[in-house]
């Protein structure tokens, strides 16, 4: 269950909206549900659908089509790495490579430690930065050369 300050929040992204559509609230809404518990169990979403007062089956839509919504467990850090065309002619590939062999695992895995989960993701808006990770979905990190990984994951530790 959520807790009284995420439904605050919640609450908060409502307000934005003309009561007939509530439904406008639901990316919101998952984000903070997320934000609390980590990832969006199949009964989270339903609990935040009926919340906004909408079918679950359509908050399940927004969850399942976003890459931002972890409908599974994940790592302290999620680390997205872009391979779209713009990012993979400027060493997105390598980049997804590197981490792979770095970090021990593959895409949609997470450590054994359960530091790390790595997702190749789609464009970021960002291809003159190219290659481009997003660490858990918030902070954008750019140029990622072999060394500049390295200093982010020194970062995180």
């Amino acid at each position: 269950m959520l807790s009284a300050d995420s439904l605050k929040q919640i609450d908060t992204e409502l307000a934005k909206y003309p009561a007939d559509q509530r439904r406008s609230a639901i990316m919101s809404a998952l984000r903070i549900a997320q934000s609390e518990l980590g990832w969006l169990q199949p009964e989270t979403i339903e609990e935040v659908a009926d919340y906004i007062g909408i079918p679950p089956a359509q908050a399940l839509e927004v969850a399942t089509f976003y890459n931002m919504y972890n409908l599974k467990p994940v790592g302290k850090y999620k680390l997205t790495v872009c391979t779209n065309l713009p990012c993979a002619l400027r060493g997105g590939v390598n980049t997804g490579e590197y981490l792979q062999k770095r970090l021990g695992i593959r895409y949609g895995e997470t450590t054994a430690d359960g530091k790390y989960t790595l997702v190749e993701g789609e464009c970021m808006g960002a291809c003159g930065d190219a290659p481009v990770m997003l660490v858990n979905n918030h902070k954008m990190c750019s140029f990622m050369s072999e060394e500049a990984i390295e200093a982010k994951l020194a970062e995180l530790n």
